[in-house]
């Protein structure tokens, strides 16, 4: 059995939901005052690598001390499409399937190659991190809820598509300007605005 470790180092550049509190750690007693050394942590719970609990999204979905530890473990698969991912790209269920024999009930791992993009990255850019990355296809809902997949990750901020995310309200100030500069992006690479509204519907996203 393979073991792969996940976690992001939790510090000041570890990434976090824009509009979120990022985290925080400062020294309130020391040695040679107090006699010890402690710490204090300060952070938001949707930051580095973690799993959204469907409390996230759901009133009264379960809170993440209420998920099966059996939900958290077992056979899972790695999908590297890294290769055919850019700026703002699309990957669909028929893109996953091509890569890899995903098997019902599998933990799924999509691997883009983003996380170079992150402050801990090789190449760091918040900018192209957290708005210009790829993202699924509306598609993918119903194809995991096919495979019995209910757990899967990236290596991204987010399993949404820029085009998915509400960009204007969590930018606050400016934010607006900003999402009409991410949809003139989709435009131009989807091929014009009838283009865009096809790939994402606004009935099939939040």
């Amino acid at each position: 059995m393979k073991l792969y470790d996940l976690s992001q180092p939790l510090n000041a550049d570890c990434s976090f939901w824009p509009f979120y509190p990022p985290f925080e750690v400062k020294y309130f007693k020391r040695k040679s005052e107090h006699g010890v050394n402690a710490q204090y942590i300060q952070t938001s719970n949707h930051m580095g690598t973690h799993l959204d609990a469907p409390r996230h999204f759901v009133t009264a979905g379960k809170t993440i001390d209420k998920i099966p530890l059996e939900w958290l473990y077992g056979p899972g698969i790695i999908v590297d499409l890294s290769d055919v991912l850019d700026e703002l790209d699309v990957f669909t269920p028929e893109m996953i399937e091509e890569r890899a024999e995903v098997r019902d009930g599998d933990i799924l791992f999509i691997h883009t190659g983003w996380h170079k993009y992150a402050e801990f990255g090789e190449s760091p850019d918040e900018e192209k991190y957290l708005h210009r990355h790829p993202g699924p296809h509306y598609s993918i809902c119903d194809w995991l809820l096919e495979k019995k997949i209910h757990i899967w990750g990236v290596d991204m901020v987010s399993t949404d598509h820029p085009m998915n995310l509400p960009i204007g309200r969590f930018l606050g100030k400016g934010g607006l300007e900003h999402w009409a500069k991410v949809r003139a992006q989709c435009e131009e690479k989807f091929g014009g605005s009838d283009a865009v509204d096809e790939l994402f519907p606004p009935e099939a996203y939040q």
